[in-house]
């Protein structure tokens, strides 16, 4: 066997493993959110692409119980901050206090330094605190006191907000939008899902014990691996000039007032190439790239005189993909 056919042979070995284990978090995060299939894959996706997520959703639709899911599906801890207008940067990022034993000061770390994040409506804190996430999601590191410290190479931060009820609310500024991969609206389960969660309710009062998780999750270390499987799935030369001509299609529509910034499109490509994964491919096909356009455009356009929505599903129709022959 050649050189090229067992570097071929060994990456296909590494995505059947992989997929195996993307079916494990999948089915894990399934069992404990109802009927929201496509919502969940496109989740894994956005955990797979190394990204952050932004549920734009009403309360009680369960974005606590999936952000616990997801913390137990792949191994990795979880902290939660409950966002109000007097929460403070240091309560995220943590803080220098002075020892006055030993004379020096002593950083005791915030809720940034776990491996997930739960920012509960993040809309009601003010825009001080809401930039303590800015350093920590695009570079995985806070600094405090001109110290930079690490966090988590898979730091993920899951991020909601109401959008109904703008009373009180400081809108997220667009630095901050980009810097979240997908955006999601769960929404209310159906009449089935909802029956589902009422009779999983009554068993978990009978079996507090009892656990959504339907197999043994992952360990964190595999899902870091899955990570790099992700940034392993290729992206041809027509695939990325298909990325391109979308991107400058958005940028040149005279409906659009803030386009998609490079960072933007990279995670665009991520997001792809996770999608790609999920569904048993080694490689970003053109259906991949517009599977999750809505999700990766809707939270970083503005646009003026059609919604997004409408200026996406256009854009998407008037860029020819390319063909395969």
């Amino acid at each position: 066997m050649s050189v090229i056919g067992e570097q071929s042979s060994v990456l296909q070995r590494d995505q059947t493993d992989a997929l195996s284990k993307i079916h494990v978090i999948r089915d894990n995060l399934r069992a404990a959110i109802f009927g929201k299939q496509h919502q969940i894959d496109l989740i894994v996706a956005c955990l797979l692409s190394s990204g952050h997520l932004l549920l734009d959703d009403l309360p009680g639709t369960g974005k606590t119980t999936l952000a616990k899911a997801i913390a137990a599906a792949i191994s990795g801890r979880l902290s939660r901050v409950q966002c109000t207008p007097d929460l403070m940067p240091a309560e995220i990022t943590g803080f220098s206090v002075f020892n006055q034993q030993t004379r020096e000061f002593d950083f005791r770390p915030g809720p940034v330094f776990a491996d997930i994040l739960l920012a509960d409506e993040l809309n009601r804190t003010t825009p001080r605190t809401q930039s303590a996430l800015l350093e920590a999601m695009a570079e995985r590191q806070v600094t405090i006191d001109g110290v930079g410290h690490k966090l988590s190479s898979s730091f993920f931060v899951i991020a909601t907000q109401n959008p109904i009820d703008s009373h009180g609310a400081y809108p997220l500024p667009e630095a901050q939008l980009d810097r979240f991969s997908v955006k999601l609206q769960l929404g209310y389960p159906d009449r089935d899902s909802k029956r589902r969660i009422l009779k999983r309710e009554t068993s978990q009062k009978e079996t507090p014990n009892n656990s959504p998780l339907r197999e043994s999750a992952v360990s964190f270390e595999e899902f870091q691996e899955l990570q790099k499987v992700a940034k392993s799935v290729h992206v041809h030369d027509r695939v990325i000039d298909y990325f391109l001509d979308l991107v400058e299609a958005i940028q040149n529509d005279n409906s659009i007032e803030l386009a998609v910034s490079p960072r933007g499109m990279m995670h665009w490509q991520a997001v792809s190439q996770g999608w790609a994964l999920i569904n048993g491919r080694s490689f970003v096909t053109p259906t991949d790239v517009a599977e999750v356009a809505h999700p990766v455009l809707s939270v970083r356009l503005l646009t003026r005189g059609e919604t997004v929505d409408e200026v996406i599903e256009r854009v998407m129709k008037s860029v020819p993909a390319p063909e395969y022959k």
